[in-house]
């Protein structure tokens, strides 16, 4: 008599080819595991493929993921399973999407995802992360998420989430991994309002244009407060964006500064954009033209400027360092304030960065009340609210005038 081994009721038995596992309604059994199948359309070949999806711990948990999908296949809303890590899909995101990004934003980017993202939730599925996660996240970093585990500030935490907000937003848009954003539903730290602090009167204006007027640099300056645009943007113009004639100049690029180096990129938007020039700006512009050509004379065969070349560049054609303009405004206001001969001025002219020239030609426009889709639009702002926020003091205090020009006509037509 042969003598037969006793099966383990505790180990799963191996299907067999007479016993074969048995599909139920979409449901069945494959090892220690439940799978299930739908059958889902191609959106590319309009043609319906079955699906099976596994690794569910029970029949429950199978049905029930099998009538979510279900309902996704039939709206066509329906996502693969993908084992894709936060961490890796970051990675992915930011080498496709670094031609659009302005070089010293992309630098940000990379570093804020190293230091403040990876650690964090980097290792954990891109499609298991829900909004509370990212709530926590945060947290986190507000309490102890710094170097040698120090607080990091509101702002730091407010760009983490727009990076994370933005990859995210393409992760279910533009490569359809996950079904919607959970950064979007994630409660974040309210962010303190910074509105731009005091910057020029348009008499201080004048008196530092003015203090530069004989430096080959002076269109620059002239250019960045009569039209608002970056520093980067300007550095960035060619004289074929230039049209005199049309009294308009369109800014397409941006230059910036990553870890010493001059790079250049896109706007900050994205996007060019075309902004009018007036008439003296017109002049000013075709007299630093005659000049460079004069330079490039000079030089002759040393000129190092391409045939399309920048508006404003060295004596020699090379692009100008954009650390260079911020150097030679703080050098022209402490020689104003303390000149070498003669008297100090009775009104010194305060401290201002290039970028102040910005917000002056802004709350120029919105006190004389130019509408803010308009100074929008002159500034690159891709919504008219951001600059609702920006500056929202100026507004505020047009309101006030406002209040005061209606009543005037009142009481005149009274």
């Amino acid at each position: 008599m042969t003598k037969t081994a006793l099966a383990n009721p505790d180990e799963p038995r191996k299907p067999s080819k007479k016993n074969p596992p048995k599909l139920r309604d979409g449901v069945m059994k494959r090892g220690n595991t439940w799978s299930y199948v739908i059958r889902v359309t191609d959106p590319e070949t309009g043609t319906s493929k079955p699906k099976w999806v596994g690794g569910f711990p029970d029949e429950d948990a199978a049905k029930e993921a099998r009538d979510e999908a279900r309902v996704k296949a039939r709206r066509g809303e329906y996502i693969d399973r993908n084992t894709i890590t936060v961490g890796e899909y970051l990675d992915q995101w930011i080498e496709s999407h670094a031609v659009e990004i302005r070089p010293r934003t992309l630098a940000s980017y990379r570093t804020m995802i190293r230091l403040y993202i990876k650690p964090h939730i980097g290792g954990l599925r891109l499609q298991g992360v829900r909004p509370a996660r990212i709530t926590k996240l945060y947290r986190d970093l507000l309490t102890g998420g710094g170097e040698d585990g120090k607080a990091l500030g509101i702002s730091t935490v407010t760009r983490t989430h727009a990076i994370l907000r933005k990859a995210f937003g393409d992760a279910v848009l533009v490569d359809e991994l996950i079904p919607s954003n959970p950064v979007e539903r994630a409660k974040r730290p309210k962010a303190a309002l910074n509105e731009p602090g005091s910057v020029w009167t348009t008499a201080q204006l004048s008196t530092f244009l003015a203090a530069v007027r004989r430096h080959r640099l002076f269109a620059f300056y002239h250019l960045a407060a009569y039209t608002g645009a970056r520093r980067g943007e300007l550095l960035n113009l060619r004289w074929s964006s230039i049209n005199l004639e049309a009294n308009q100049i369109t800014i397409s690029g941006s230059t910036g500064v990553v870890d010493g180096e001059r790079i250049e990129g896109a706007t900050k938007s994205g996007r060019s954009r075309v902004v009018s020039i007036d008439d003296e700006t017109v002049t000013v512009l075709q007299e630093h033209s005659k000049a460079q050509a004069a330079d490039k004379l000079l030089v002759g065969e040393k000129w190092r400027g391409a045939k399309d070349g920048y508006v404003f560049a060295t004596a020699w054609g090379d692009p100008i360092h954009p650390d260079s303009v911020g150097w030679l405004m703080t050098k022209t206001i402490r020689a104003y304030n303390t000149p070498k001969e003669g008297p100090r001025p009775a009104e010194p002219l305060p401290h201002a960065r290039v970028h102040d020239l910005r917000h002056i030609h802004a709350t120029t426009l919105l006190l004389a009340g130019v509408p803010v889709h308009v100074v929008a639009a002159r500034l690159g702002h891709a919504d008219p609210a951001i600059t609702l926020r920006v500056y929202a003091h100026v507004i505020r205090s047009a309101e006030v005038l406002a209040a005061d020009v209606f009543a005037r006509v009142m009481n005149q037509a009274a």
